[in-house]
């Protein structure tokens, strides 16, 4: 994938260059503005036909997914298109190949043609946590460019075999195949006592991305400063 990363650091916007014929796959809705290119709306599953439709349903029902995601392709050898993400933040790209990824609800911007995902189950598959960060995973497959989003700035974090990495479900945005995971509860009961939920423990050995901020603490801190009735 040929991109660039405009605008400044905290609101960035991604400009891919496309060749004619070229497509790439990008989240419904993340469109800034396009030359010369053409975008379609297609059923969020690898398979065609009504295996393909049936396939889009079950991942929207059981992860919150869309069932559609948009193709945009080149029409010229000069055309472009600018994608952004909802949430201010950091855009990173993600080689997908020789390296695989898994990433959190929500954090997926862009790939190219050649690249794929599944939705993985957690373990901690029950319903009362489905408001914690969520109970799929996107898994990559194929090979090429991936570009994911955070909320504020992003980190990379290493994982050692020696040493397990416990961190917060909200603040996860990604990391790599090769490093083994399981969720669970904070502390206490369901974290009332203090204050954290469902978190992430990595072993093994790789990188995990996370993001400096989190938008269910964000959303409920500015909750208290949004009317909810009509004056």
């Amino acid at each position: 994938m040929r991109y660039e990363i405009i605008g400044d650091s905290d609101n960035p916007i991604a400009e891919v260059q496309l060749s004619q014929g070229e497509m790439i796959r990008m989240d419904r809705g993340c469109m800034v503005y396009m030359q010369d290119v053409t975008i379609e709306g297609k059923m969020n599953a690898k398979q065609k036909g009504l295996g393909g439709v049936l396939g889009s349903i079950g991942r929207s029902l059981t992860s919150g997914e869309s069932m559609f995601i948009t193709e945009a392709t080149g029409g010229t050898n000069n055309a472009r298109i600018a994608v952004s993400p909802s949430i201010p933040g950091k855009i990173v790209r993600l080689s997908v190949g020789d390296t695989q990824y898994r990433l959190n609800n929500g954090v997926f911007l862009a790939c190219d043609s050649s690249v794929f995902y599944t939705m993985k189950k957690q373990d901690l598959g029950k319903a009362i946590f489905a408001k914690t960060g969520g109970l799929f995973v996107m898994e990559t497959e194929g090979q090429g460019d991936l570009l994911a989003t955070a909320f504020g700035d992003l980190i990379e974090l290493e994982v050692t075999p020696d040493r397990e990495l416990t961190i917060d479900n909200d603040h996860v945005v990604a990391w790599e195949s090769t490093v083994q995971y399981h969720m669970a509860i904070a502390s206490g009961t369901f974290g009332f006592t203090t204050g954290e939920g469902i978190v992430n423990k990595f072993t093994g050995s790789g990188k995990v991305l996370i993001q400096t901020r989190n938008l269910r603490s964000f959303a409920e801190a500015m909750s208290s400063f949004i009317s909810t009735s009509s004056s």
